[in-house]
């Protein structure tokens, strides 16, 4: 398994993470996903470990903290050999206190964490979406603290915005706090906005990439083509995605180049689109989701090849889509100053 450096830090962390949001399967949305128990869970944590996959990936909002729970239970006794990348924000009760940012739910929310995944501090903590009621310096301020509690060792975000994520680091760097260096975020084939304006920032301020839906939900898979529409039972017959809705055509225009570059390097189609996702700037680790042994080792493959340059340029043009304002603007009347960062 490669391993890569997370934005600016030291901290080393492989390319490849695994999502724990199939774990339990506490509602029908999570049931969707999957849900694997103890036992599966376990196994699948086995699995990783045996690639070198080390770092598992989940929230206190999956299955409202069960996937905790039971990922606490499939690495006991190992916690040494595994790095824990956990999110916080979303409502966890009722009450006017049980989410967002505040001060007074980051505490309590990290302190619930811990118990459920039985450890006492977790690696990567990131704010599971931004709070716009709370003031940047309350937020940045508190994962500081548990910073050096040694609650939390690294800090990052998820669903930021440019300014969002911006402001974040200018009040880190004005008081001395600890800076984010990570921003996990939705990036696949069929939704590349975050090279518009985040991915540039990622690289100006060193802030690594941990990608979510990389396979778009389960529509690059190779399972949804020109000739084979949702299969019944799975996640996105159940619940749809999460992502872009995009045109029939531009989705079968991606999935086309997929299935022949799939060909040409005796590859699976999500092995392909993963690649592509795994080697774009900023990009530290992509989590890779599994209900069953199979569907791991499968996107386990993902790593250990690399697209040449022209195979990556029939994606990114498969792929492209009109830029949003301002960056069709600066594209276009000022092309040597605001150039794309891929």
């Amino acid at each position: 398994m490669e391993y890569r450096l997370l934005g600016g830090s030291g901290f080393s962390v492989p390319a490849l993470s695994f999502g724990t949001a199939t774990f339990g399967g506490g509602n029908d949305f999570f049931r969707a996903w999957g849900a694997s128990d103890v036992k599966e869970a376990t196994r699948l944590v086995d699995i990783c470990l045996d690639a070198g996959l080390t770092m598992f990936d989940t929230a206190d909002a999956y299955s409202a903290g069960l996937a905790e729970e039971i990922l606490g239970q499939a690495i006991a006794g190992r916690r040494d050999k595994v790095l824990i990348s956990a999110k916080s924000t979303f409502r966890m009760g009722p009450g006017p206190n049980r989410l967002g940012s505040s001060r007074h739910h980051l505490i309590a929310a990290c302190e619930a964490s811990l118990r459920r995944l039985g450890t006492d501090t977790i690696d990567l903590w990131q704010m599971h979406g931004f709070d716009a009621l709370t003031p940047i310096e309350e937020t940045v301020r508190v994962l500081d603290d548990l910073v050096r509690a040694g609650k939390v060792r690294y800090v990052g975000c998820s669903n930021f915005s440019g300014w969002h994520l911006m402001k974040s680091l200018a009040v880190a760097d004005r008081y001395g706090w600890t800076r984010y260096v990570a921003h996990q975020a939705y990036y696949s084939l069929i939704g590349r906005d975050y090279e518009w304006e985040l991915m540039p920032l990622g690289l100006a301020e060193k802030v690594g990439a941990v990608v979510w839906s990389p396979l778009a939900g389960g529509k690059l898979t190779g399972k949804i083509n020109r000739n084979s529409k949702v299969p019944a039972g799975t996640r996105i017959a159940q619940i749809g995605t999460m992502g872009p809705q995009v045109p029939d055509e531009q989705l079968y225009m991606i999935v086309d180049v997929l299935e022949a570059l799939a060909q040409e390097t005796g590859r699976t189609v999500s092995q392909v689109a993963l690649n592509w996702v795994l080697r774009r700037p900023t990009v530290a680790s992509v989590v890779v989701g599994a209900r069953t042994e199979a569907q791991l080792r499968e996107n386990l493959g993902a790593v250990d090849f690399t697209l040449t340059p022209e195979q990556v340029k029939r994606l990114d043009e498969a792929s492209v889509r009109p830029l949003a304002y301002p960056y069709w603007h600066q594209r276009r009347t000022s092309p040597d100053r605001n150039p794309p960062p891929v």
